[in-house]
């Protein structure tokens, strides 16, 4: 058991966990481990590259060294560590946008954490003026950072997925909301006779066209602009929803979940890809991103939840298969199939 001295230094260290989310948006946002590529530089060659002051900048990089994040030589040059090399923007898993995305918007909304909590209110919006969605169609130079760091975040969850569920016996595979494609795109190449739909928003879909045709998948996979309130989707044999349902409180999330058992055939399924809440006191990531949900207005949910919005919009909660990383496929069928 820890004494009473190292439980308030614990707690001291999470009081001020923001600290050391900002000096990374700071390294994130100057390219840091991009300059660092080549081998170390002092914060003077840094500063010089960057526009910054090089005292200042000297500050920031010590500190992260001392949390792991880069390494200081004896001569004050500093150099990439592994946790460094993940903010490398050649890197295909690169976390800089989302610590870019981290330190600037999503900072200013969990600022508002606490209104939000006193009062209801989306803390996004509060503090923007407009919804998360809005904001993002607003500011395309936004979105395409947000969609990096999705991408980021959730693309290591394609592989277990695949390696988990069992697309095989799925003709047509429809990914609604499925960004720029990545998702659809490797299970098409897993399964070469399963043919796909991805389904988005107009300007999103125009992204993802060129995203599919650019790898060969043209042929098999059709790429559809709409808004999935309110357009009729296409006939699927399953309907992919990932990382969807967690952006809506649940009157929405019931509406779309509807829309999409409308276009499944006898023996279709819908495959939500969600982190699902385990039980309490149990650390989770989900906990947290739920915390994120709340400030722009959606939730992460538990098992038994999903099963009441399955249960609204028609379907039955067949199962959930986990995966060997954070997110869960929980698999719905319309009832009475």
């Amino acid at each position: 058991m820890e004494d009473t001295a190292s439980t308030r230094q614990r707690l001291a260290q999470m009081i001020v966990g923001f600290w050391t989310s900002q000096a990374l948006h700071v390294a994130a946002h100057l390219r840091i481990a991009d300059l660092l590529a080549a081998g170390p530089r002092t914060a003077e060659e840094l500063a010089g590259r960057t526009a910054s002051d090089s005292r200042a900048l000297y500050r920031v990089l010590r500190a992260l060294a001392g949390a792991g994040v880069f390494e200081e030589d004896g001569e004050g040059r500093f150099a990439l560590t592994p946790l460094a090399a993940g903010l490398r923007t050649d890197d295909p898993a690169t976390l800089q946008p989302f610590a870019v995305m981290a330190g600037t918007e999503f900072y200013q909304a969990w600022g508002e954490l606490l209104h939000t909590v006193q009062t209801g209110e989306q803390g996004f919006r509060r503090s923007f003026g407009m919804p998360f969605f809005s904001y993002m169609t607003r500011r395309p130079d936004r979105h395409a950072i947000y969609d990096a760091a999705m991408t980021a975040v959730h693309g290591g969850e394609t592989e277990p997925m695949l390696e988990a569920y069992d697309f095989a016996p799925l003709g047509t595979v429809m990914d609604v909301g499925g960004g720029n494609g990545s998702l659809l795109a490797a299970i098409l190449a897993r399964y070469p006779a399963a043919r796909g739909i991805l389904f988005d928003l107009p300007a999103v879909a125009d992204r993802a066209r060129e995203a599919i045709s650019g790898q060969g998948l043209s042929a098999r996979c059709e790429v559809v602009g709409g808004d999935f309130f309110t357009a009729p989707l296409p006939r699927a044999d399953a309907v992919v929803l990932r990382h969807v349902l967690h952006d809506w409180e649940d009157a929405e999330a019931i509406a779309i979940l509807r829309q999409c058992r409308a276009t499944l055939p006898p023996g279709g399924r819908i495959l939500v890809v969600e982190m699902v809440i385990p039980a309490p006191n149990e650390p989770s990531f989900g906990k947290w991103l739920d915390l994120m949900m709340l400030l722009v207005g959606g939730r992460e949910r538990t098992s038994t939840e999903y099963g009441r919005l399955f249960d609204a919009a028609g379907l039955t909660l067949s199962r959930i298969v986990p995966t060997r990383c954070d997110v869960s496929i929980v698999e719905g069928v319309p009832s009475g199939d």
